[in-house]
């Protein structure tokens, strides 16, 4: 793995080391690809900004490093702006948590052995598209890449530059690991004082060197105060250990760019937008748009035909996969955030005696929501809440 690489001529440059980029450079290096992964921060894997939480079926799908896992989530306790609880526990295992910083080093140590190489510590300043490549400059280096795959987290510029678009919006994140001596199920709180827009949560971590929470919130607004309100909330209870350190905190967009490709450019992940709309969770889409990104790729530069046209069948492809789970997590977002708080509380009550419940054991995965969505808009007193707020 060398440290400085001047010039360097690859086949694909990708910018960004988090777990999509690292995903697709390993298929793309295990079919032959000469790849350079770039990462500008100094260690893969940190800072830490998400809650790190993925579904069994991730794991199973893409064959993502088990070892990285640490505990089950099995039952979600959610929490109404007036306090009301309803608690829900799966037959099996919701999700897991994961150490976030050990899973990025885990897939950046499985692209290497493919035969990838990483450069960290490596911003990627400046590409320059051609007839014949993509000229990247990094660090006082210049790359010339055959495509590049842009995997740069919720960072626009290149977007930008290539006329590709913006996200439609955004929401702000602010989050901790912190030790805590008594853990409990995952906790979802709800309401305009809590996050406006969003919600925020505690989520417990069971490391081999001791128990901990994470704590963060997702908001429109002032999400280092929904964190802080949070963590007020719940420390006594978990017995957190507080300090003075501030949350990390990280924008967050909703909704996909206006286009993932173009001459020599494929955009995968938080760089092209595609986050759940409900949750904010961003490392399956992210892995699944890599793989697909490099199911692309691998053909395309067989065939030497990178141009804008070919390309696009990556796109098509997501939207395949992804296009009617995002509408219905689009359209379950604008009617939720547009519901007050005693609306809220009113869906809680129903969730408490009016059948809701059957229908999210039934329908709820963790991956895939518009079953659930689609399930809550055509239960009646559920729609009646729902759709009020539309019409109100």
């Amino acid at each position: 793995m060398a440290s400085r690489m001047s010039p360097a001529v690859v086949d694909v440059l990708v910018v960004g080391g988090g777990p999509g980029g690292l995903h697709a450079a390993e298929r793309l290096a295990r079919d032959g690809v000469s790849v350079l992964v770039c990462e500008e921060h100094c260690d893969v894997g940190s800072p830490v900004h998400c809650t790190g939480v993925l579904a069994a079926d991730s794991f199973q799908d893409f064959d993502l490093p088990r070892h990285t896992t640490l505990n089950a989530l099995t039952t979600a306790r959610f929490v109404s702006p007036a306090g009301l609880t309803v608690d829900y526990t799966a037959p099996s295992p919701l999700a897991t948590v994961i150490d976030r910083a050990g899973f990025d080093r885990a897939l950046a140590a499985r692209a290497a052995a493919a035969g990838a190489a990483l450069r960290i510590g490596a911003r990627v300043s400046s590409l320059e598209p051609g007839p014949g490549d993509v000229r990247a400059t990094v660090g006082d280096t210049r790359v010339h890449a055959r495509l590049v795959v842009l995997a740069c987290g919720a960072s626009y510029g290149f977007q930008r530059r290539f006329g590709l678009g913006l996200p439609q919006s955004y929401l702000h994140t602010a989050q901790r690991e912190l030790p805590a001596r008594h853990l409990g199920d995952v906790e979802l709180h709800f309401g305009r004082a809590v996050a406006p827009d969003g919600f925020a949560w505690v989520v417990p971590v069971a490391r081999p060197e001791g128990t901990y929470a994470r704590i963060g919130a997702m908001a429109s607004e002032d999400a280092p105060g929904c964190y802080s309100r949070m963590l007020a909330r719940v420390a006594d209870r978990w017995g957190v250990t507080r300090d003075e350190t501030p949350p990390r905190q990280k924008v967050l967009p909703l909704g996909e760019i206006s286009r993932t490709y173009a001459d020599r450019l494929l955009v995968i992940g938080d760089a092209a937008g595609l986050v759940k709309p409900t949750t904010g969770g961003g490392i399956h889409y992210s892995i699944l748009s890599g793989d697909l990104a490099a199911d692309v790729a691998i053909d395309a530069l067989r065939r030497d035909r990178l141009d804008a046209a070919t390309l696009s069948r990556y796109e098509r492809n997501w939207r395949l996969q992804l296009a009617d789970e995002l509408a219905a997590q689009h359209a379950l977002r604008r009617v939720v955030t547009r519901l007050s708080d005693a609306e809220v509380d009113g869906l809680f009550d129903l969730a408490r005696t009016d059948g809701i419940m059957p229908l999210v054991r039934k329908t709820a995965q963790f991956n895939h929501h518009r079953h659930l969505i689609r399930a809550l808009f055509q239960h009646p007193p559920a729609r009646r809440i729902l759709f009020r707020s539309l019409v109100g």
